[in-house]
């Protein structure tokens, strides 16, 4: 959680090219939503390898529908079509592509869309709706409300159990641990940490992020994160977030800032990955730090990044929106009147207005609030010079105004998941990260917002 400084963009991949003996290679050309990591896979192939088969590419994020590319046929063939289908065309605006996985049925996948099978079948061009394959892209209509939300579910962001009666007070069945990797931190410790929550009913969201504030150019090895990832899936969590706030050089290499190499790089695989292991575990794609600030160097504004990531194909990829809120100051419903807003009103100041973007832009997929909350001073001496917005917000007003926006988000329909930041952190820091100030266990034991959130809940 950060709001007083924002930073970012560019794009970048770092690859190391080896010497690739390729007996013989086909031609292949890019279609709508095709990545060179989806290319890869479905060839069983590497990006490396394409790359030094094609060396027109001079950006591997970058390739265009129509481009013919030559893929080495060391691996197995792309998929065949079986008789009775035909080449999905490119979808109609307003649309979205799904990669058919395992298991998939065309009932079940229009069931997750809330669209029909009838409806997926002519707007992908097939003309027997009982048989789709591994790897078939289908395009699903844009009428389509997204994955329907049948239950809520509220929980916390903590750092153990030690106020599990203040949980279930406030009606919350999950809780999040955000884990720094690499980390001093065990796989042990964060197994235990697993167990010891769903021996007590307790659902658990992991939040995989660098443990590196600022990280350097090419900071990031996407392999050795793909490899931990795979590590923490086998240890059972629930959902799994896929990094955090990756638009701002706190937590992503400055001038390297690209929803593409998110997507490409680390999204994509990590889902692979994840559903390898449990394809019941959720992904969720890491939250992006609410901003307006862009200056495609330091910060992307996150609605900027997020059209990034559904130009990339990120919803292929991910079960649920990761979603930050973290600096409102008002009442969730409100659209106006923040300390911080001039009357300019931008939507990452206010609750409705930031749940609107994220579901406009990714109208197939659930939302998940990984972290929303709101600073009081209440009971601390001052408040940090980036959080001044927050310096009259009461107690009673963060009471209320979680309550509200938890109403808010079981209303949605679309919203499946609120972590409220946080339970019972204390660190307070008037020159750097408020944390406690966001605690809904003040330093005094009491809850003032757990009563209201039960209420919501129960």
């Amino acid at each position: 959680m950060k709001r007083s400084r924002w930073l970012a963009s560019g794009l970048a991949l770092l690859l190391l090219l080896g010497v690739v003996t390729a007996v013989s290679a086909l031609t292949y050309r890019v279609t709508w939503g095709d990545t060179l990591t989806s290319i890869a896979r479905r060839f069983g192939t590497s990006i490396v390898t394409i790359l030094q088969a094609n060396p027109q590419i001079t950006n591997p994020n970058l390739i265009y529908v129509g481009q013919d590319l030559e893929i080495p046929t060391d691996g197995p063939p792309v998929p065949t079509p079986p008789p009775g289908t035909t080449p999905t065309p490119p979808p109609p605006t307003g649309s979205q592509t799904y990669i058919v996985r395992p298991g998939d049925t065309l009932s079940a996948i229009a069931r997750r869309f809330n669209t029909t099978a009838t409806a997926i079948a002519q707007a992908s061009g097939i003309t027997n709706i009982n048989l789709i394959y591994v790897g078939q892209v289908l395009t699903i209509p844009g009428g389509g409300s997204g994955t329907p939300v049948s239950t809520f579910a509220l929980g916390a962001q903590t750092l153990n159990l030690n106020n599990q009666a203040r949980l279930e007070e406030a009606g919350m069945t999950w809780i999040k641990y955000q884990y720094k990797w690499p980390s001093e931190d065990t796989l042990a410790n964060l197994e235990s940490i697993i167990n010891a929550a769903h021996s007590e009913g307790l659902k658990v969201l992991v939040t995989v992020t660098g443990d590196t504030a600022y990280p350097a150019a090419n900071g990031i090895n996407f392999l050795n994160y793909i490899d931990f990832i795979k590590q923490v899936a086998a240890l059972g969590p629930d959902a799994i977030e896929v990094w955090n706030e990756m638009n701002i050089d706190f937590e992503w290499p400055a001038g390297q800032i690209s929803p593409s190499s998110y997507v490409n790089n680390m999204l994509a695989p990590a889902y692979t990955a994840v559903k390898a292991v449990d394809s019941d575990i959720m992904v969720i794609s890491g939250a992006l730090a609410p901003t307006g600030f862009d200056n495609t160097t330091n910060a992307w504004s996150d609605s900027r990044y997020l059209a990034g990531m559904r130009n990339a194909g990120a919803a292929n990829y991910m079960d649920c929106v990761g979603v930050h809120y973290n600096a409102g100051a008002t009442s969730p419903s409100a659209s106006s009147g923040h300390p911080a807003d001039p009357g300019d009103r931008h939507y990452s100041w206010y609750f409705v207005p930031t749940l609107t973007l994220y579901r406009n832009t990714f109208s197939t997929r659930s939302l998940c609030l990984t972290e929303f909350g709101y600073m009081t001073p209440d009971g601390f001496s001052g408040v940090p010079p980036g959080f001044s917005w927050a310096a009259n917000t009461t107690l009673n007003q963060q009471a209320a105004w979680l309550a509200e926006a938890a109403q808010i988000a079981k209303n949605s329909g679309y919203v499946r998941l609120a972590i409220v930041f946080n339970l019972d952190f204390t660190k307070y820091e008037l020159d750097g990260d408020p944390q406690g100030g966001y605690a809904i266990v003040r330093q005094n034991g009491s809850c003032p917002a757990c009563t209201p959130l039960g209420n919501v809940m129960n």
